[in-house]
């Protein structure tokens, strides 16, 4: 993603001219939190990319391949969600507060789309099916039908995915960067 990757290479480059590896890494009890610090900043930059390469693209022509390649672009958001969640804690102690606006709009399409579109509970008692035609559209809008038991009608909610992406990377990399100024407070250049 084009605004999260500069930001996760700051904090990578800070990493090393630090002392954070030596004084809060490597302090006795603390192997989980160095594994979850390297692991969420290799799948920052791989999905980032991912992600950024795939939009410059756009989705196939071939239905069949356009499928697994919203499933895919759907997961690899979430996993970059759910990496830099992983990396807020492993360095502030704490998890990342809820965040609300296009991440949390991701985070329940891909959920609602992706995560069990034949059949997903959705509040006390309610239940939601999504199917997406052969030709759902692309990062300028996807449109998918979605039959919610609490609604009498079936809809065909459209969603612009490049642009809520795009705002999610804007939040993402806001996030990072509190994240950054943290760590360059804390741990300052050797």
């Amino acid at each position: 993603m084009e605004l999260t990757l500069p930001v996760r290479s700051q904090i990578y480059e800070h990493f090393h001219a630090s002392e954070v590896r030596e004084s809060h890494f490597m302090a006795p009890g603390r192997r989980d939190e160095f594994s979850a610090y390297d692991v969420s900043m290799l799948l920052l930059q791989d999905t980032g990319e991912a992600v950024w390469t795939h939009m410059r693209r756009g989705f196939p022509s071939d239905s069949m391949q356009a499928y697994i390649d919203l499933w895919g672009v759907m997961q690899a958001v979430q996993i970059h969600q759910d990496a830099i969640a992983e990396l807020w804690l492993s360095l502030q102690g704490e998890k990342l507060p809820r965040q609300d606006g296009p991440w949390s709009t991701l985070r329940d399409l891909r959920n609602k789309c992706v995560g069990h579109p034949a059949r997903r509970s959705h509040g006390i008692s309610g239940l939601q099916r999504v199917f997406f035609g052969r030709r759902f559209g692309g990062y300028d809008g996807i449109m998918f039908e979605l039959y919610d038991s609490q609604d009498p009608r079936v809809t065909f909610p459209q969603v612009r995915l490049g642009n809520l992406i795009r705002e999610y990377d804007a939040q993402a990399a806001s996030i990072l960067g509190d994240l950054l100024i943290f760590m360059k407070q804390k741990w300052p250049p050797k």
